[in-house]
């Protein structure tokens, strides 16, 4: 790995030099470091970029790391990773993503990553997204998640992007079974003319599955945000989608939650709250001796916590 790799590979994945457990590392568009282990394999895909990972049912308490990085400027990588989560299974999924630019040309990463989970599997997914680089070309990253969900299934994803990513559209759609449920947490800041686009489509296909979408992120800047959601009950079954968003500076925000019911037993709910930062926790945090920069941050920091 190069330094760069070593660098973004600390923010998004919590690295400390060596990984444990089943890992894979993509650098520009290679395998810099694999291994699997007893209950996890990690094999490369035979037609395409990428892997598929294998989880033996009934595993516990393991956590598998497949993070990527794009280290200079004229990459554009894609990568299809297929997830099997065998029943009963209960792991950890980290795969962040950073891309770093120092020319003139775009660096892109996409990751399209596909979930498949037997019964009763768990599954807690987290991914950290980063921009770095002074170079000129834009950082794009495009992640897309496809989860299909048997029945008691859990899947949850902690989804953050916080700095540095010039453009992104965050694709994430889900099918669950009979009790399966889905929780998903997004956290997302962009600043300069930077551009994201959030859209969730969940189809309740399985009486009793439930999903809880919640997204909340802050528009700086001249920055541009748009988030759309659907939530599809197809039988009893429960749906509740939000997205909360802070205004500053010239920053914009689209929010357009949607939810289609097509069972007298579908209970779904979407809220969507946008403004700026409220003058009297400003005003507060002042009184206590920080500056007016100080005390916005602070409250930033708080809101996507």
């Amino acid at each position: 790995m190069n330094r760069i790799t070593d660098e973004l590979l600390r923010i998004v994945s919590g690295f400390q030099g060596a990984f444990s457990g089943a890992y894979n590392i993509r650098e520009d568009g290679q395998c810099a470091g694999r291994r699997s282990t007893e209950h996890v394999q990690i094999d490369s895909l035979p037609d395409k970029p990428g892997l598929r990972i294998t989880v033996k049912p009934g595993t516990k308490g393991e956590t598998v790391y497949i993070p990527a990085c794009v280290t200079h400027s004229d990459v554009n990588d894609i990568v299809y990773n297929d997830f099997f989560i065998g029943e009963g299974a209960d792991v950890t999924i980290v795969a962040g993503c950073g891309v770093h630019a120092d020319g003139e040309e775009e660096a892109r990463h996409n990751g399209i990553h596909r979930f498949f989970l037997a019964k009763g599997a768990r599954v807690l997914y987290k991914e950290k997204h980063i921009g770095t680089g002074k170079g000129a070309g834009a950082r794009r990253i495009d992640p897309v998640t496809q989860i299909t969900m048997e029945d008691d299934a859990y899947f949850e994803m902690d989804t953050v992007q916080l700095s540095g990513v010039d453009d992104t559209t965050r694709t994430t759609s889900a099918v669950l079974g009979a009790r399966a449920r889905l929780v998903v947490r997004e956290r997302l800041m962009t600043n300069g003319a930077e551009t994201a686009m959030t859209d969730f489509d969940v189809a309740l296909d399985g009486e009793d599955a439930g999903a809880d979408l919640v997204s909340r992120s802050v528009a700086r800047g001249h920055s541009r945000q748009t988030f759309r959601s659907c939530i599809r009950g197809k039988t009893r079954c429960t749906g509740h989608s939000e997205c909360d968003a802070i205004l500053a500076d010239e920053g914009c925000v689209i929010a357009t939650p949607a939810l289609e019911a097509s069972h007298v037993d579908a209970s779904l709910i979407h809220e969507a709250a946008i403004g700026k930062i409220a003058g009297e926790q400003l005003l507060k945090l002042c009184t206590l001796g920080l500056t007016e920069e100080e005390a916005e941050r602070k409250i930033i920091e708080g809101f996507l916590r």
